[in-house]
């Protein structure tokens, strides 16, 4: 396996990557149809094994303090993508990839990781075991229909919208919709 820098002929296996790893998540239904492109530097990394990307990590740094991470003072770096291909998992390929991508903030003098991700319980188990620590939460609410939803637009009715709540009873939210999912914010000091 290689790991390297992510090159543009590499996009559809990176998609297909991300896809596969994804759909054993809470966000199953996250398609993306291109890979994100940065309005700050980034460090996007590519495991290679025949051929195709089996893993998986773009990461954006800020170039002053709080423009896109929110957990100190200092430079941070946000992990928006972090994934393995389901045939090559338990591999080290996550673990590998993540410590390239410290090694190469370290040297850029960025202080910490945020990531943040959905309710599955393994992915958290990973995060910790990587010595993140929980940062806080939100809900991300899936809503079908009008329950709750208005339209300010005369005869536009909403069929499923996306929400997200920061409020202080969750719970409510909980009991009241059907899709909800805690969205969970990890710090990691490097």
């Amino acid at each position: 396996m290689e790991i390297r820098d992510y090159q543009s002929d590499d996009q559809i296996s990176w998609l297909r990557c991300r896809v596969l790893a994804f759909l054993d998540t809470a966000y199953y239904d996250i398609v993306i149809k291109e890979k994100d492109v940065y309005q700050y530097p980034s460090i996007e990394l590519v495991a290679i094994e025949d051929g195709i990307v089996v893993g998986l990590i773009d990461v954006e740094y800020e170039e002053e303090p709080n423009k896109i991470c929110t957990a100190h003072e200092t430079r941070g770096a946000m992990i928006w993508h972090l994934a393995v291909h389901p045939d090559y998992s338990h591999q080290g390929i996550g673990v590998a990839l993540l410590k390239e991508v410290e090694h190469r903030l370290k040297e850029k003098e960025i202080t910490y990781l945020e990531a943040w991700t959905r309710d599955d319980e393994w992915i958290h188990r990973w995060y910790l075991k990587q010595n993140f620590m929980k940062l806080s939460t939100y809900l991300h609410v899936y809503i079908d229909g009008t329950n709750g939803v208005a339209s300010q637009i005369k005869d536009l009715v909403p069929i499923q919208s996306f929400c997200q709540y920061i409020g202080s009873d969750p719970d409510m939210i909980k009991k009241r919709y059907k899709r909800v999912h805690e969205c969970t914010g990890f710090v990691k000091m490097i």
